[in-house]
């Protein structure tokens, strides 16, 4: 219930602040406001300003929103009114009034984006876990415990890396624009620098999923192999391990961090007959031996081992934050980062070159929003500011029905000198409702396979 609350609030504000860009515009160029609506469908709640011609109304299905405006297209307009009118405006207003609500969705983003790092998040240390075994990672030599402090793409300057979260987003980018990414680190355990070069250009990035990111071996910060947790009568309260045991080895493999541990362990259900594992740990500064067999169940059609524990610790923690011209402009750059990436995604989709299952739609939206909100305020505003550029971005795209389209039927006017014909027009829109409708389709089956395939 409460992710809906939270998918809702998301929902509202966004659609919200997008329509009140075209209505500031459109009030601001002299266009009469006859409706401001954040939903479709039937009213919940009206309000009408004594003296004002403008209606506000929240209604019952809240994805969308319009602002109607005077417009002789579809009521008469009183001669002494016209001039109120919509599209008697100048060509150049009506693309101010258009362009206004995207535009609004994109400065939304960049004030989230810098009121987090004005007020500072709590993130993963930028200290790498062990990577998966033949990975990209693993093949240029990395470990696990390396810590990064400075990243970039191959010939681009090196920016300075505070958190795994940076390190993702770019592995992220560089894996989606066919970048290699270079990589300044400290070897945690002995201090040793080093520059190491991820050859992300070869990933295959079609779809940005776990797969991508096992491909590339690094798939989380790294945790020290501790046990906590334990459930009484598993196997690992039958082994007489305890909460805070370091695991140091487990039969001859060396346990480098909680991610292997976590791997070992599913590894070993594999087998029926497997015999239990000699377990070097580590408790209170005394190294013990102890045998632990894990249970075996089947998880997704795969026999997998489990010891009944949480096993790995929390990730080591750092509050990233800066001052506010620092911080304004790391928003205004994350928000062209994100715009830009999902105008190319976009564009390989179209093209056949990702695959149509990076869709998302308003399932994975609000599954998504309880998840960050049970998070924190910070990472709700950073999810929020992710939709909103998302929303900005869509909004734009040359599709008819969406603001884009009327875009360019402006640029046709600025061409021909004469606006698009009703009849064309009304094609156009038709047309743009069926490959909406398609979309949303796929983006929902998406949604439906991902949370409950």
């Amino acid at each position: 219930m409460l992710t809906l609350v939270w998918f809702a609030l998301a929902l509202g504000l966004l659609i919200a602040v997008h329509e009140f860009g075209h209505y500031g515009v459109a009030v601001l160029c002299g266009v009469r406001i006859l409706r401001f609506s954040v939903g479709f469908g039937k009213p919940l709640i009206r309000w009408q300003g004594k003296g004002s011609s403008t209606e506000f109304v929240l209604c019952a299905f809240p994805l969308g929103g319009y602002v109607k405006m005077l417009d002789e297209r579809e009521t008469l307009v009183p001669i002494e009114e016209r001039h109120l009118a919509f599209n008697v405006q100048p060509l150049l207003a009506r693309v101010a009034i258009v362009l206004a609500g995207p535009t609004a969705n994109l400065v939304l983003a960049v004030l989230l984006y810098a009121v987090v790092n004005w007020s500072g998040v709590q993130l993963p240390a930028a200290t790498l876990a062990s990577p998966e075994s033949g990975s990209i990672a693993a093949r240029a030599g990395l470990t696990g415990g390396e810590r990064v402090v400075r990243a970039g793409f191959v010939g681009a300057e090196l920016q300075d890396v505070r958190s795994f979260e940076e390190v993702h987003w770019l592995l992220t980018r560089a894996a989606l624009e066919k970048q290699d990414l270079r990589l300044q680190l400290t070897e945690a355990a002995r201090g040793r620098r080093g520059e190491v070069l991820l050859q992300l250009s070869a990933v295959d990035s079609s779809e940005v999923n776990t797969d991508m990111f096992r491909q590339i071996g690094l798939l989380g910060p790294f945790s020290r192999p501790v046990m906590g947790g334990i459930t009484a009568g598993a196997a690992a309260d039958k082994a007489g391990l305890r909460n805070g045991d370091v695991v140091r080895q487990i039969d001859l493999v060396a346990v480098l961090d909680g991610r292997q541990l976590r791997q070992l362990i599913r590894a070993s259900g594999v087998d029926a007959g497997a015999v239990p594992s000699q377990w070097k740990i580590e408790r209170d500064g005394v190294e013990l031996v102890i045998l632990v067999k894990p249970e075996r169940q089947l998880e997704g059609g795969l026999w997998i081992g489990k010891v009944g524990a949480y096993v790995g610790a929390a990730p080591e923690m750092v509050l990233v934050q800066y001052g506010p011209l620092d911080g304004l402009w790391r928003a205004i750059i994350r928000s062209s980062d994100v715009c830009l990436l999902t105008i190319k995604m976009m564009g390989k989709m179209l093209l056949g070159d990702a695959s149509l299952k990076n869709l998302s739609g308003p399932l994975t939206i609000a599954d998504y929003a309880g998840k960050s909100a049970s998070l924190g305020w910070t990472q709700y505003l950073l999810f929020l500011a992710l939709i909103s550029v998302s929303l900005g971005v869509l909004n734009l795209l040359p599709l008819p029905l969406l603001d884009g389209g009327h875009l360019m039927y402006y640029l046709w006017e600025w061409i021909t000198g004469k606006p698009v014909s009703d009849v064309s027009m009304e094609r156009l829109q038709r047309g743009g409702f069926v490959f909406l409708l398609v979309l949303m389709s796929i983006a929902i089956f998406n949604d439906i396979n991902r949370l409950f395939g």
